[in-house]
């Protein structure tokens, strides 16, 4: 008898809205990482061009503990595109973030 009023009591409930369907729960969670100004950018010797590609430079890339170099190579060309390296950039709250490299017209 126990089972059967604590069941309906929590049908009641659910209709009358008192008690949030699990289907309805959200979690919100927020990370926040302080990522110090990355060293500046090593010296790389670039290699003779070759037809069809672009040199894209090394960088410094964040692995989640420190700053790791990522060496350059060459990227397949894309006619009538330019290639924009990626660039560390200071956020407005003084805090550092990358850009990605990109393709501009």
């Amino acid at each position: 008898m126990k089972i059967k009023s604590i069941l309906c009591i929590s049908v009641l409930a659910l209709g009358a809205g008192l008690v949030t369907p699990l289907t309805q729960v959200q979690a919100a969670t927020y990370v926040g990482v302080q990522i110090g100004q990355p060293p500046p950018p090593r010296y790389e010797v670039v290699p003779p061009s070759r037809a069809g590609y672009v040199w894209a430079p090394g960088y410094w890339r964040w692995n989640g503990r420190r700053h790791v170099w990522v060496g350059g190579n060459w990227m397949r060309a894309r006619p009538g595109y330019r290639y924009v390296p990626p660039r560390w950039e200071r956020g407005p709250r003084g805090d550092w973030q990358m850009r990605p490299y990109r393709w501009d017209r």
